[in-house]
């Protein structure tokens, strides 16, 4: 009898073993890729993101901005079809279960946990990559945005993470000054990606996440944080607009071009974190065509402006 309960509590347990592998696959097959907004809006029109820059006045510093970026460097489009090149993320229901988040580096400046990331939530670059690992989570219902930098997933079920931030996205109401958020900026990541659906439908009608290669040490709003201690007043800060110049002409590229072009011209680009120059984001999505895309890389930064939203804020 004691044999036969043992091999019985051996079943169980390799049963409950294999259950759990499971459920874990399942979920990770459920969150390989983001799409859609989960019927929330990202952010309310007032919000800056969509604050159209077409017809804004120049920055005095527009030359120098660009100058310090790469005038005579390429666009070049920082996502595509593959499931680890992009930033990718996941939609989740209202009520999806929440997590503890232990942070590691930025606590002060992060909105505390728990988060609702799921398991098997994607992870940018991929479960093993290296890099920023940034972790996006959108829960539909409560239109809440739950961003995460340099996560990683504990046996738990908890994360650790560098930074992290929430945002309602029913509201516009900005971090406060000082203060990062999965982002060096202090800035939305979701906010700023390009989306295949938004090519579905036609239009993007927000500005768009870029990086560059050197910061000063401030920012314009919305931004609120910065990452350097330079004082070169022509290096660019976190969270300055510039719009590709009107005349510049898109007739001849791809729809997929021209969407994100026209885009870029209405919208804007953002400054958001220091990389490499001109890396415009958008999330990851096996629709995406890279030999469309690469037609981008021809766009030089000389056709790009600066302009001005706003005053250069130094401290929190």
């Amino acid at each position: 009898m004691l044999l036969r309960a043992q091999l019985a509590l051996a079943a169980a347990l390799l049963i409950a073993i294999a259950c759990f592998v499971a459920v874990a696959s399942a979920a990770s097959a459920s969150y390989p890729l983001g799409r859609g907004t989960g019927g929330c809006p990202v952010f309310p029109s007032s919000s800056p993101w969509h604050e159209k820059v077409a017809d804004l006045p120049l920055s005095p510093l527009s030359s120098e901005y660009i100058a310090s970026i790469g005038a005579n460097l390429d666009l070049h489009p920082d996502f595509g079809h593959e499931r680890a090149y992009g930033i990718p993320y996941a939609v989740v229901p209202a009520d999806q279960p929440k997590v503890a988040i232990h942070f590691t580096a930025y606590g002060s400046q992060s909105n505390p946990g728990p988060y609702p990331i799921p398991a098997g939530a994607p992870v940018e670059g991929g479960q093993n990559a290296s890099g920023d690992r940034h972790v996006i989570v959108l829960a539909a219902g409560t239109c809440k945005l739950y961003e995460l930098w340099d996560a990683y997933p504990q046996a738990n079920g908890s994360w650790d993470a560098g930074s992290g931030a929430v945002f309602n996205l029913r509201s516009d109401k900005l971090r406060p000054n000082g203060w990062t958020s999965a982002d060096a900026a202090g800035l939305s990541i979701f906010a700023g990606l390009i989306r295949y659906n938004e090519i579905k439908h036609g239009y993007i009608n927000h500005a768009i996440r870029f990086t560059v290669p050197e910061t000063q040490a401030g920012f314009i709003h919305p931004a609120t944080h910065f990452a350097s201690d330079s004082t070169n007043p022509d290096l660019p800060p976190m969270g300055l607009r510039l719009r590709l110049e009107a005349s510049y002409p898109i007739a001849s590229f791809p729809r997929t071009d021209r969407i994100i072009l026209q885009a870029m011209k209405t919208y804007g680009l953002i400054v958001a974190d220091n990389g490499s120059p001109w890396f415009f984001q958008g999330a990851s999505d096996p629709r995406w065509n890279d030999n469309v895309l690469d037609d981008l890389k021809s766009v030089p930064g000389s056709a790009f402006q600066v302009v001005d939203t706003g005053p250069i804020l130094h401290a929190g």
